[in-house]
């Protein structure tokens, strides 16, 4: 099988300003020209350049470090008015949406801060392709893929640590500081947001980036078969230059299936998924044990099962300002979706907190501000039910432990 055609060239500078501010590089692979532009995601020299060079009318066609998804909410800024909680919840997207609005409020605080919106410069790009009628190609990862192979990626003693960096980057009131900042000017917004955690686990790293590089440049060359003497412009993040420009010169896979292994989700581990069946196992069997040896100790730990599982779980949909009959809800399901792994408690909490409140059309159009503060989560019913699916599931969570080790107290005593 004859070698593809290869060639890259030493870094471009463009003499005039400001292209000349933003690094290059051009790699010709299998008969197409491809030139790199590095941007930075908070920078209007980069918005700058990107349109200027996109309409020179020297290009077939612009790539896009961008997913359909993350082009559509740059593009479509109504998407929140057509958000179904409803159906989110029942999917079992809750978690994935939380983390979408998590990551859009870290968003909303840079463009504060800077006076920018980050990603401004991909949507000029998008923006050019249509004005200039050229095509768009859209060659990253789908967040929702990124997002869960950087969950599984790190030890689960590190998610919690993972998941309350990026609680805490949201409700913030601080600036931006300088070790972000240099994340930021390097192009990368997931990258930035995890910055102390993707140099500290090369997993999480890889995830974030290194695979999205090979993505990305699997991506291109899927794309492109058959453009031969074609010139693409394509436009990425700064931090992505390097490692996008070395995997679109060294690779020889077939582009597929590069991209269908690196959109594969990794399972879960075994053990950590028998986990609940296991613990549900162990309170039946307690029950079983208890009724065993006299009734009045069986209905006893049934109750302690059910007053503190179901507790918990309502004592987390109170501090989420759930509705009253949410609470109540969870009192009534927890101490049994927790005998029953494959429903949890904040699916029912969830589901019934968005049937009582629905969420109105003014409260969609003011989540993207109201979720940048802590007060504003609790405020908006919308954020509010995911609060009450997460912290009914945790307080469930909470609940199962404590009262399990009640049951076989009394048990062994």
């Amino acid at each position: 099988m004859p070698e593809p055609e290869v060639s890259l060239a030493p870094e471009t500078v463009t003499p005039e300003p400001p292209t000349a501010e933003q690094p290059t590089r051009e790699i010709t692979r299998d008969g197409v020209h491809y030139v790199l532009l590095g941007t930075a995601h908070v920078s209007r020299a980069s918005v700058t350049a990107v349109t200027e060079m996109a309409g020179s009318g020297n290009y077939d066609a612009i790539a896009v470090e961008l997913c359909p998804a993350r082009h559509h909410a740059l593009t479509k800024q109504q998407q929140w008015k057509d958000m179904d909680l409803y159906r989110i919840i029942r999917e079992k997207k809750a978690g994935l949406v939380m983390a979408n609005l998590a990551l859009g409020a870290y968003q909303r605080r840079i463009a504060e801060q800077f006076g920018i919106e980050p990603g401004a410069e991909l949507k000029a790009a998008a923006d050019a392709a249509i004005e200039h009628d050229i095509p768009l190609q859209l060659i990253d990862r789908n967040l929702a893929t990124t997002l869960k192979r950087s969950y599984r990626a790190v030890p689960w003693y590190k998610r919690m640590m993972l998941t309350t960096g990026l609680v805490m980057s949201t409700v913030s009131s601080e600036d931006i500081d300088e070790e972000q900042i240099e994340k930021l000017k390097e192009g990368d917004i997931l990258e930035s947001t995890f910055t102390e955690f993707a140099e500290q686990s090369p997993e999480l790293y890889e995830a974030l980036i290194g695979e999205r590089d090979r993505f990305m440049a699997a991506r291109l060359r899927q794309e492109n078969e058959g453009n031969a003497g074609k010139r693409i412009l394509v436009v990425i993040g700064a931090g992505h230059l390097e490692g996008l420009a070395k995997y679109l010169f060294e690779d020889n896979e077939a582009p597929q299936p590069e991209i269908d292994r690196l959109s594969e989700l990794p399972p879960p581990n075994r053990w950590l998924k028998f986990v609940p069946w296991l613990i549900a196992a162990l309170v039946l069997t307690g029950f079983f044990i208890g009724f065993r040896q006299s009734p009045e100790l069986g209905w006893q730990l049934v109750t302690l099962w059910v007053v503190i599982n179901g507790g918990f779980a309502a004592l987390g949909a109170l501090i989420a300002r759930g509705h009253p009959l949410t609470i109540l809800s969870a009192m009534v399901a927890a101490p049994l979706t927790s005998l029953n792994p494959a429903v949890a408690a904040g699916m029912v909490t969830g589901l019934v907190e968005s049937w009582l409140r629905k969420p109105k059309v003014s409260d969609l159009e003011k989540l993207r501000d109201d979720a940048t503060t802590l007060k504003g989560w609790f405020r908006n019913p919308a954020t509010r039910i995911l609060l009450v699916f997460f912290f009914s599931n945790l307080g469930s969570a909470i609940g199962t432990w404590v009262a399990g080790f009640q049951i076989f107290g009394a048990l062994s005593s």
